[in-house]
Order: C-alpha cells, then structure tokens, then sequence
C-alpha cells in the first residue's frame, strides 16, 4: 500500500562541481561524494531532488534530520536505490506504522532541471 508520495524540482544552475566542503557534508554522505566527484552538475542536482522527494514521502521534510540522513546509491545499470539512516529512517518506520517499507525513486533531468519522484509503501504482514 502506497502510503507517501513526493516529487521534487531543481534548477542545476544552483549546483556546481566545486561546493563548499560544508554543504557537501550535510547534504551528501561520504559515498554520494565520492559518486559525485566522476560526475557533473546534473547528478548532484538529481541527488538533491531524490533527497527533498523522498523527505516528502516520508511527510516530514527535513523537519529532525539533515539531508545526508537519505542516501542515495545507485546499481550496476544506473538504478537508483534509497537507504535511510538515524532519525529518517524512524521517521519513515513511524509513517509506516511500524511495518516494513521499501522506497522507490525515480530521477530525470533536462538541460536545465532535475526532477525526481519517490514513493513510500507501506508492506502489508503476511
């Protein structure tokens, strides 16, 4: 069961290859850092969105956790997966109503803007 949605625009304009070491590390973990440095504007800017989409799924925002509290990894082919950790991850449990849930993201860009769109479902007990 679907129980949050969130969808999240930005303009890459806003984001550069050289941010401030500071925002880095409140926003991104220490592995999408790593991911980001091979990449340009565009993927930090579609992190970013995935992390405000998944916050609104979750129905919090950012309201208790700092935004490296979602991250965003992605597999072999390039499909982007969300891990949650500390107060995120009990905020999303606490939506859920302590069932287990799986977080699904999508992310896109133009030239211009980055969009991406995550859904929270909530597993139904068996």
């Amino acid at each position: 069961m679907i129980i949050g949605t969130g969808v999240d625009i930005v303009k890459i304009e806003r984001f550069s290859a050289t941010q401030n070491p500071r925002f880095m590390q409140r926003v991104f973990s220490a592995s999408e850092q790593a991911y980001l440095e091979t990449k340009g504007a565009q993927s930090m800017a579609g992190l970013f969105a995935a992390k405000e989409a998944v916050a609104k799924a979750i129905g919090t925002g950012f309201a208790g956790f700092f935004p490296c509290d979602i991250e965003i990894t992605h597999d072999e082919n390039g499909k982007p997966h969300v891990t949650l950790h500390g107060k995120a991850n009990e905020y999303a449990k606490k939506t859920a109503d302590g069932h287990c849930f799986q977080l699904h993201i999508s992310i896109s860009h133009s030239a211009t803007d980055a969009v991406a769109f995550a859904v929270l479902e909530k597993c139904e007990r068996t």
